[in-house]
């Protein structure tokens, strides 16, 4: 008898714990009705044939997830980021394309390879919100923020050929959030050492031991991973 009530009460853990990680699953149409109620109109995104380059981190639509604070999963959808604007798009079933209305919604974001995340982060002593793709998780996450920037034309001129409008892709920029804290950018070493606060010393050691470079993700990686272990 103590045996059947051993593996009730296991039984109801086991349902209590994936009661609390399921997501209610959704499909496209769901996530297209709620747009239009969020935002009102079509955000359908068009760029000119002449214009060189691509704002986006993947050109064509990739089936991903998206799971949302409200733990909604909508599955099977159709998701592309566009840099340039900072948006996810997605592809209706009526093969329309709409950006997302509410972003803030987003928890998590997976397609491929990719696994992003919309979180606060602070950027010239401003604060902002914005997609992030995913590098390392823990109590220090460490983030990557993606940018294109939009050159215009340029006419002609002497020894110079005329140029058209393009996206130009600049370098990946690092970031690094404690807890739910807000992300912050790692430019220096400096920054770097005033993110850490609570192990300053430890990860000062680490920096310079292991030659830790602000430009260098494997090294950021190892350094978060570092931090994560204390």
């Amino acid at each position: 008898m103590k045996r059947y009530i051993l593996v009730a009460i296991i039984l109801l853990f086991a349902t209590n714990f994936l009661h609390a990680q399921i997501y209610e699953i959704r499909q496209v149409m769901d996530l297209y009705n709620t747009n239009q109620i969020q935002d009102g109109e079509w955000k359908n995104m068009l760029t000119e044939d002449d214009i060189k380059g691509s704002p986006y981190l993947n050109d064509e639509f990739i089936i991903g997830t998206i799971f949302t604070t409200s733990k909604y999963q909508f599955v099977d959808i159709l998701l592309r980021y566009n840099i340039y604007n900072d948006q996810l798009e997605f592809k209706t079933t009526a093969n329309e394309v709409q950006a997302l209305a509410t972003p803030e919604i987003v928890e998590v974001v997976e397609f491929k390879d990719y696994k992003m995340v919309y979180i606060p982060y602070a950027i010239t002593k401003k604060n902002k919100n914005g997609f992030f793709i995913v590098e390392e998780e823990g109590k220090a996450s460490l983030y990557k923020k993606l940018e294109i920037i939009f050159k215009k034309a340029e006419e002609p001129g002497a020894y110079k050929e005329a140029e058209p409008p393009k996206f130009v892709k600049k370098s990946d920029s690092y970031f690094i959030r404690i807890n739910t804290e807000m992300a912050k950018k790692v430019s220096s070493k400096n920054e770097l050492l005033q993110i850490f606060p609570d192990h300053k010393d430890e990860i000062s050691t680490f920096v310079k031991k292991n030659k830790v470079k602000t430009s260098k993700l494997e090294k950021l990686k190892e350094l978060v991973q570092y931090y994560n272990s204390l």
